[in-house]
This record gives structure tokens, C-alpha cells and sequence, in this order.
């Protein structure tokens, strides 16, 4: 996980959630009768160190079973270990599959985190569905995308979609991952003065780009940060309104399940007790916690540790998880779209879109283009 580097905010959600769910799995049964013990290293936020990392703890530590890293770079590098060794790899954040779908279609790799096989489609698909609802559909955009690999794999599919919809693409632009000056980004979008602004970041980088909008006076009428910190975005004045994507929020209909509802309960004492600035569950924490009940799944049903008996066993079985029903009979093993789209209303986020999943009274707010 990183626990250090430009992502370690999003690393210390999920080793919060690992902690959590090793104690309930032990405060049971374990697994197979026995206790788990979980392992945890620092990649630093650096894809080169997580593939050493992976290489220890199966080689020296010779642990039983392996569980992915964090992010779509850190996972990619990492699956040529788990595919070595032929071990079962779960992830929670490998992005997606490459468009050529060579890269990531290890047959031991279960995606999920509800994501489907095509999200460069889907997610600017749902996005202008849901703007569209308001009456106010927007008429150009910018896009600009980290090069975080899913991040911009998903920004570059959804200029295409854009494009495709009729829309006017003012603007595309990347920037590398872990930058950190979003000044020139800022006046870039403000010269071109979109109705929409969709930008494919992770982390802080959200926060930086409003800090940057906020210097030179500009507020973008319409926004989407895909996977923002959403504890350091819903703090932000400037976020009013902005929209992200989601597979859980920690209210009704989501919360409506008991285990939901607990483990949202103690994730709320501990992310408080470690000062996060936003303790509510919501698409880190949850995807974390899914993880772990497929993974729980997997062994209970095969009633073994055997990798290969667990890889079969999920590619034949659903697995009922907080965020929805996994599947894995996909050649990809990707399975449904689990994702919703969520917007920071009265200093929390919300699920907005679908209707039919939105938060008791709340509905998308979209400023008139």
C-alpha cells in the first residue's frame, strides 16, 4: 500500500479497512479455522517498489495468499509476480484492462472494483446521461487527465465519447503523475471557458486544480475529478457541487445492508481517531472492504486455499459484496458496472445518479452552461 508518496492519503483509507476486516475475520473463524495474520509494506507511491515488495513477501515471507496493491500502475506492475508464481491476485484498483485487452487479462486476476470491461465508455456515457437529466446538458468540455495509467486511459475514451455526443472538446490535456503545479493547467481551462470540466485525477490532485481556479479567479460552471481525496475535496468552499464517481456512499440505499451499516459504524471511530478530515465511508473504503469479502468468499466457497480451486470457484460464483453482486465469467473477469456518480452537497458527498440510488432528497445540482 502507499503509506508514503503522492497517493499515501488513498493508502491509509484501505490499511484502516484491512485492519477492520482481519479482526472481524479472526473475531469468527479466520479462515478455514484459522487465523489470518495480514502483512502490509510501504510501496512509497512507486510502481518499481511494489513489484520488489511483491517478490518478498512470496519469495522470503512465503505468505499463503496475496492481495493487490493500490492503483492501476502499482497493480500492473506487480501482476507479472503474482502470474510467475501463479498465485490468485485480487484487486481492488487495478483500473482496467488495456484497450487491446493483452495487458492485465492474468486468469488469476479478479477485479473488484466494480468496474466494467469497457469504463472508458461508460464513465463520460453516465456522466452526460446525468447532466443531461438536469435540462442543462453542457455544450463544450475540457478534459484534462493525469497519466495515471486508468485515469487516462478512461480520459481518453471518454474525448471519444465526448465527441461522439456532439459535444465540443475545447480542450485536452495531460500532465504527469505526481505533479504538482496546477497554475498553467488552471489558465489553460480558463482561456478556453468550458461548460463542463472533466478531469481524470487521483488524490490531491483535485484540490490543487481548485487552488490554482481559486488564484486566477476562475470557477468552472460544471466539474468531475473521476477519483478525488474525498476528504480534502469535500473541505474545499471551492468544491461546491463538483461531481466524482462512486460504488458507495455511506447512506440509504447503500447502508440499508447490516454488514454495510457496521462496518461503517467502526470505520467512521477509527478514521476519526486517526484525524481523517472526512470519516464517512465512501469508493476507497468501500472497494477496500469488497476486497476482502470476495477473497472471504473465494476460500469459504472452495473451502480451501489452493489458488487455482479459488480462481475456479469465483469464475462460477457471484459474490454478494457492500457495493453490489460480483461477477467474474467475463473472458476479462471484469464484471458489472457498479459505479454511480456522487456530487458534494452541504459538505458531504452524495450519490446523485442514478435516481433510483441517490440519497434520500438529494438530486444533481448542475449549474446552467
Amino acid at each position: 500500500m502507499p503509506l508514503t508518496g503522492p497517493v499515501a492519503s488513498q493508502g491509509a483509507v484501505h490499511k484502516i479497512v484491512t485492519e477492520i476486516y482481519v479482526e472481524q475475520l479472526n473475531r469468527k473463524t479466520g479462515l478455514l479455522g484459522r487465523p489470518v495474520e495480514h502483512i502490509m509494506l510501504d510501496d512509497q507511491s512507486k510502481p518499481e517498489v511494489t513489484r520488489t515488495l511483491y517478490e518478498r513477501l512470496i519469495t522470503v515471507d512465503k505468505v499463503d495468499l496475496v492481495l493487490g496493491a493500490f492503483g492501476q500502475a502499482a497493480n500492473l506492475s506487480a501482476l507479472p509476480v503474482a502470474q510467475r508464481y501463479q498465485r490468485l491476485f485480487i484487486t481492488n484498483t487495478l483500473g482496467l484492462p488495456r484497450r487491446d485487452m493483452k495487458t492485465a487479462l492474468y486468469e488469476m486476476q479478479f477485479p473488484t472494483q466494480g468496474l466494467p470491461p469497457d469504463p472508458w465508455n461508460t464513465f463520460m456515457s453516465k456522466t452526460l446521461d446525468a447532466l443531461a437529466s438536469t435540462g442543462n446538458p453542457p455544450k463544450t468540455i475540457a478534459i484534462v487527465t493525469s497519466k495515471f495509467p486508468s485515469l487516462h486511459l478512461i480520459s481518453n475514451g471518454a474525448r471519444e465519447v465526448a465527441a461522439k455526443r456532439g459535444l465540443n472538446v475545447s480542450l485536452y490535456l495531460e500532465y504527469e503523475f505526481g505533479n504538482r503545479d496546477f497554475g498553467p493547467i488552471a489558465a489553460r481551462i480558463k482561456d478556453t471557458n468550458p461548460d463542463f470540466v472533466w478531469v481524470g485525477a487521483l488524490g490531491i490532485d483535485g484540490n490543487l486544480l481548485l487552488d490554482a481556479f481559486k488564484k486566477i479567479n476562475y470557477a468552472p460552471r460544471g466539474q468531475l475529478y473521476v477519483y478525488p481525496a474525498s476528504g480534502p475535496m469535500v473541505q474545499s468552499p471551492d468544491a461546491k457541487f463538483a461531481l466524482s464517481m462512486t460504488t458507495f456512499e455511506e447512506h440509504p440505499p447503500f447502508t440499508d445492508k447490516p454488514e454495510a451499516a457496521e462496518f461503517a459504524r467502526i470505520f467512521n471511530e477509527r478514521a476519526a481517531k486517526a484525524g481523517f478530515p472526512y470519516t464517512k465511508v465512501d469508493q476507497q473504503a468501500a472497494i477496500g472492504y469488497t476486497m476482502w469479502q470476495v477473497l472471504e468468499a473465494a476460500v469459504r466457497g472452495a473451502k480451501s486455499l489452493d489458488e487455482k480451486a479459488l480462481a475456479k470457484w469465483l469464475k462460477a460464483n457471484r459474490v454478494e459484496t457492500i457495493i453490489g453482486t460480483q461477477r467474474f465469467d467475463d473472458p476479462t473477469n471484469f464484471g458489472d458496472d457498479l459505479h454511480k456518480i456522487r456530487q458534494v452537497q452541504d459538505g458531504r458527498w452524495v450519490v446523485v445518479w442514478p435516481k433510483e440510488l441517490a440519497a434520500p432528497g438529494a438530486k444533481l445540482v448542475h449549474p446552467s452552461p
